[in-house]
């Protein structure tokens, strides 16, 4: 359970889709790597010593771990943003202020090693599997964290990918709206599977959350810089 298996973030590009000339799709790179990993490289004391020196941000962190993490920027149906107050029994950041979230897992989709030889021919389907994944997973740690019901949530849209400057941590964002209210949501938290995770659950406004966002975790900030690009973004359509 300790050193369980995780996706490694190696990048992204952005696509065309077949025969269009302005739809485009995100295309993450992405690899396997382990929570032993993790903790020995991006968690270790030292784990500055681990990067390279370059302004291309692959490079720099070719020698870590980097796991890839997700968070969810969830919206209750009266407008409010759903944070939580980590345990101080958790491994990261105990105490903080963070968004709902943890990692997108690859023995979901059967990714227990890196496949070679003839699995490489199923390569479109497990990039499917793989995909759908990242929207699932998010989706299963705000009910699991949280504890409203799966169907009360919308599809999750992704915003984008933040990386902390502290031991270089990446993490996909999402945007998810919940058709149940704030008092609700407080109720419904009290049974969460996951509540262990956290001690308190904050129903915020986005003023708010913008005096909350400097104590939270800096991936969690560059979530919320992601979340007020997408809100800027919507303005224009």
């Amino acid at each position: 359970m300790f050193n369980g298996k995780k996706f490694r973030y190696g990048g992204h590009t952005l696509c065309k889709r077949d025969g269009s000339q302005q739809d485009f799709h995100v295309c993450l790179h992405l690899g396997l790597t382990d929570y032993r990993t993790f903790v020995g490289t991006n968690l270790n004391p030292l784990w500055e010593k681990f990067l390279v020196p370059s302004e291309d941000d692959l490079i720099r962190c070719q020698h870590t771990s980097c796991p890839l993490g997700n968070g969810a920027i969830l919206e209750t149906s009266d407008k409010k943003i759903v944070v939580l107050q980590r345990s101080y029994n958790v491994g990261e950041f105990p105490g903080h202020v963070v968004f709902p979230g943890g990692h997108p897992e690859p023995e979901e989709v059967g990714a227990a090693s890196h496949q070679m030889g003839e699995r490489l021919t199923n390569s479109e389907h497990n990039n499917s599997k793989v995909s759908q994944e990242m929207f699932d997973s998010i989706i299963r740690e705000v009910v699991e964290e949280i504890g409203v019901p799966v169907t009360s949530l919308s599809n999750p849209l992704f915003i984008g990918i933040s990386r902390r400057v502290l031991n270089v941590r990446p993490a996909a964002f999402f945007f998810i709206k919940c058709n149940i209210e704030s008092k609700e949501i407080q109720r419904l938290y009290a049974g969460a599977k996951d509540g262990y995770e956290s001690t308190q659950l904050y129903t915020v406004s986005l003023i708010e959350l913008e005096n909350m966002a400097s104590k939270m975790p800096g991936c969690h900030q560059g979530g919320f810089a992601l979340y007020k690009l997408m809100l800027e973004a919507m303005k224009n359509i």
